[in-house]
């Protein structure tokens, strides 16, 4: 017979690890559209910043701040476009995809929704040339400068989510459309 009590409250040892965690390898891009979405991001935060102090803080407003505010939150949403596009993050309705499992018609069906995205894309390219060339000859209120300039950024961001769409194309042709079965595998990280 064992007479050595067993405590069953042990404390266990320090080699026992009862949760196991793993780090990501952290991966930073470099694309033209980070860096462009970055710095006016930022130029934006400091428009804004300066709009309040001189209208809350000084009590008198820089006539120009919010004018330009509101051509800056414009090109930073289609430029943030363009990344959105690199990354398939756009917001999208997959209820479809995911309940067909693998096979010849859910591959069509993904196929047809990004064809129908770059069609959608190339025509949002097409009208912002179309807006910049007729906005030449109306200018800005606070600056002398001419309104497509602030068309202008936003055609480029089209134009970038217009590459950015056709490489997510081309990528997914070479995949044959097949995307993971299950949800929480379709998550990447950043």
């Amino acid at each position: 017979m064992n007479t050595s009590p067993k405590s069953a409250n042990a404390a266990p040892s320090d080699d026992v690890h009862l949760i196991v965690a793993k780090d990501e390898e952290v991966v930073i891009e470099h694309h033209p559209e980070d860096w462009i979405a970055f710095v006016l991001f930022w130029a934006l935060a400091f428009i804004v910043f300066l709009q309040f102090f001189t209208r809350y803080i000084l009590n008198d407003s820089l006539s120009w701040t919010e004018e330009i505010a509101r051509y800056g939150l414009m090109s930073l949403a289609f430029i943030g476009g363009a990344v959105v596009t690199r990354k398939k993050a756009h917001i999208a309705v997959e209820l479809v995809s995911n309940l067909m499992g693998p096979g010849p018609m859910r591959s069509a069906l993904l196929a047809l929704v990004d064809f129908i995205t770059l069609g959608f894309v190339g025509l949002l390219a097409y009208f912002s040339v179309t807006i910049v060339e007729r906005m030449h000859s109306q200018r800005m209120t606070v600056f002398d400068l001419p309104m497509s300039l602030v068309y202008g950024v936003v055609g480029l961001g089209c134009f970038m989510m217009l590459v950015r769409q056709a490489q997510v194309v081309w990528k997914n042709a070479r995949d044959g459309w097949r995307r993971a079965p299950k949800v929480t595998e379709q998550i990447h990280a950043d």
